[in-house]
């Protein structure tokens, strides 16, 4: 029986093995993407679930997945794959909480660990699969990995796992897989090549598109700052002391940088932590566990943080660097203003940046309030500006912080602790969380 408009869970038609699950998780009214997207699936149909970060897209997949595999069957039954290890985990918990509650094995496949543990829980019989390209591309040619009988097969994140750089391995993934398989694909922007390339691989499949493609949340409040190249350091101090409790998240374009940013930002006394690519995967569960406890409340990080990273009660979001495209700029200020909260996403551009703003402007099919960082044009013309005191709609000029060395650690601690995150499954829980890593998957 296929159900069109569910108010609650209890309205789906599922094993009560797993109508418990979904109780002992507190969950009990669908979000839009879950009330549309699920009854589809569980009929059996392929689909396209578009929907904003933080709406609940893992839930969606994850419930029709477990009513689908049976647990007397040995072997793979669902595959899911995404971009990032990070994610694998996040995806990972939300699946095995559901699963184990009808007595079926999940395992993880991603890179930066040995493949020993991989290997047995695919011969015990794992029936569902979470991972990313590289990973399950090595176990599929080493033969630890048949696909033979699978029956349900998703792409998380699916515009960027369509893109170039996966592209690939998806698509010989994919060659491993029935014919008869049902697919979906989820992502929070699904732009017109996505379309394309996902009819290429979905037989007649059903949309599900619940918000505006690349339009951020009614939650998030939005400022772009014009600011000289040399003035973004002291601006970014500037907000960074004006902070309040939550988590503030700052995006940077390269490894390096980030790297060299959260080391100054460090060496003045802010309590910061950096997240990128070359880190390896026992230092990014680190930093993730010092960013969610309130240990270093300031994360530094290039779009490795742009998808997936779920943390409870990001207040602000500050694009330090442009993103290159629209897409990003969505997926980078969605990490806050997450499930209805209200957030705040600040934006820096500088002069030589403005063509390409105008670029993601007329990406996003709108613009964005727009101001000028006090005290920029008067440096341009060579002058003394002393500027306003209101910091979030007018900022301070920066200030030394205050000491936030090893005897501020403790106060740190002592904050309430943060919410674990609950967005990508609506109830469910995800200690070890971080975005992207194009070339950080095997």
């Amino acid at each position: 029986m296929l159900v069109t408009q569910a108010r609650t869970f209890s309205d789906f038609p599922l094993h009560p093995m797993t109508q418990s699950a979904i109780a002992g998780m507190g969950i009990t009214e669908p979000t839009p993407i879950q009330a549309q997207a699920i009854p589809i699936m569980l009929d059996g149909r392929d689909v396209i679930g578009q929907a904003r970060t933080g709406s609940g897209k893992t839930l969606a997949f994850a419930l029709p997945i477990v009513e689908r595999c049976d647990p007397k069957v040995r072997g793979v039954q669902a595959m899911v794959l995404v971009p990032t290890r990070e994610l694998a985990i996040q995806v990972g918990e939300v699946m095995g909480v559901l699963a184990a509650s009808r007595r079926l094995q999940v395992t993880l496949l991603y890179g930066g660990r040995a493949y020993g543990p991989e290997r047995a829980a695919l011969s015990r019989g794992a029936q569902i699969v979470v991972g990313t390209p590289g990973r399950t591309l090595d176990h599929l040619k080493q033969g630890t990995l048949l696909l033979g009988n699978l029956r349900v097969f998703i792409l998380d994140e699916g515009d960027e796992m369509l893109d170039k750089g996966f592209a690939p391995d998806v698509e010989s993934i994919l060659a491993k897989t029935p014919a008869s398989r049902q697919t979906a694909l989820f992502s929070a922007t699904v732009a017109d090549w996505v379309m394309g390339m996902a009819k290429r691989h979905l037989r007649n499949p059903q949309m599900v598109r619940v918000d505006n493609e690349l339009e951020s949340p009614a939650e998030i409040r939005h400022v772009v700052y014009n600011v000289q190249a040399d003035a973004k350091l002291g601006a970014l101090c500037t907000l960074l002391n004006d902070r309040g409790e939550g988590p503030v998240l700052v995006f940077g374009r390269t490894k390096h940088g980030v790297k060299k940013l959260a080391a100054r930002l460090g060496e003045m006394g802010y309590p910061v932590s950096a997240l990128q690519g070359n880190l390896s995967q026992n230092a990014r569960e680190r930093v993730m566990a010092d960013f969610r406890s309130g240990a270093a409340p300031i994360l530094v990080a290039t779009n490795v943080a742009a998808r997936g990273l779920d943390v409870s009660g990001i207040e602000r979001v500050i694009n330090f660097d442009l993103p290159d495209t629209a897409q990003l700029f969505t997926h980078r200020v969605g990490r806050t203003g997450r499930m209805g909260q209200e957030g705040e996403a600040i934006t820096f551009v500088t002069p030589e940046e403005s063509a390409k703003w105008r670029q993601i402007e007329r990406e996003l099919g709108r613009s964005l309030p727009r101001k000028t960082w006090p005290g920029t044009l008067a440096a341009a013309q060579g002058a003394v500006r002393t500027p306003p005191t209101a910091a979030r709609e007018q900022p301070r000029q920066p200030q030394p912080p205050q000491p936030r060395g090893l005897f501020a650690r403790t106060a740190l601690r002592a904050r309430p602790g943060l919410q674990r995150p609950a967005s990508r499954m609506q109830g469910s829980v995800s200690p070890l969380v971080a975005g992207r890593a194009r070339k950080d998957t095997r």
